[in-house]
């Protein structure tokens, strides 16, 4: 990822909109997951850690994280956090009953070969809980910034989990509210110049918890297993069998 935006992921992780309306979608799954209690969790990309604040209570949550910032972050935070790739996880086989590997796919060069590591190292009968940006036709600055390989369908992230072993449980869209401003602004700045703004910037922090209100909507309804037909990201829950 670009320094400028990850330095301002990890300012921002806390508060933004996005990043408590993504937990709360991830928590409404979570929830409802036959894991057993206590749990062993992975995040893979852990970023600032935050995450790792809410897999703590299910259970021992660890994470892997390649880039040095975020590494320091999340140990300040008290988690347990190395400093590696998710094509090459330090930990052993068949370790952790759920793990999480949230925006973090769509960033490796191969996502079949990042999926079998994440599929080595979960139990059997465990779960992979995947968020990536959805709709390859709104590839804008944005995507070039954070250095995105891919945008997915769910056509193309159901195959990439197939190729790589998994089974896919489950799969909802989530981000709908904003879909459509989202896409005018991905349109305008393919050809303006953003002048290194990060999309994170582009609300006012006292907006926060109004704008997280519609993804509070969506994650009650992904609670209920609804599935949701339209949105900017995809989430899908994928099971070793």
């Amino acid at each position: 990822m670009d320094r400028a935006e990850f330095q301002a992921m990890l300012a921002l992780d806390e508060r933004h909109w996005w990043y408590r309306g993504r937990r709360r979608v991830v928590r409404a799954v979570l929830d409802d997951l036959p894991v057993c209690d206590p749990a062993r969790l992975l995040d893979a990309g852990a970023g600032s850690g935050r995450t790792l604040d809410e897999l703590a209570v299910y259970g021992h949550a660890s994470g892997v994280e390649l880039d040095p910032a975020g590494v320091e972050a999340a140990r300040r935070r008290g988690h347990d956090v190395e400093r590696a790739p998710i094509e090459a996880i330090p930990h052993p086989d068949a370790s952790f009953h759920v793990v999480t590997c949230l925006d973090v796919l769509e960033h490796t060069r191969d996502d079949v070969r990042s999926l079998r590591e994440l599929l080595r190292v979960t139990r059997p009968d465990g779960f992979l809980v995947v968020t990536v940006p959805a709709y390859p036709r709104l590839w804008s600055r944005h995507d070039e910034v954070n250095r995105h390989y891919r945008r997915y369908t769910r056509r193309s992230l159901r195959a990439a989990a197939e190729a790589a072993g998994w089974s896919v449980e489950r799969m909802t869209s989530f981000n709908a509210a904003y879909l459509v401003p989202a896409a005018a602004v991905r349109v305008v700045t393919r050809s303006a110049d953003a002048n290194g703004t990060s999309e994170l910037a582009l609300t006012p922090p006292r907006l926060d918890r109004v704008l997280e209100l519609p993804l509070r909507a969506e994650a009650a309804l992904i609670a209920r297993g609804v599935a949701l037909p339209a949105g900017l990201s995809l989430l899908a829950v994928m099971r070793r069998t």
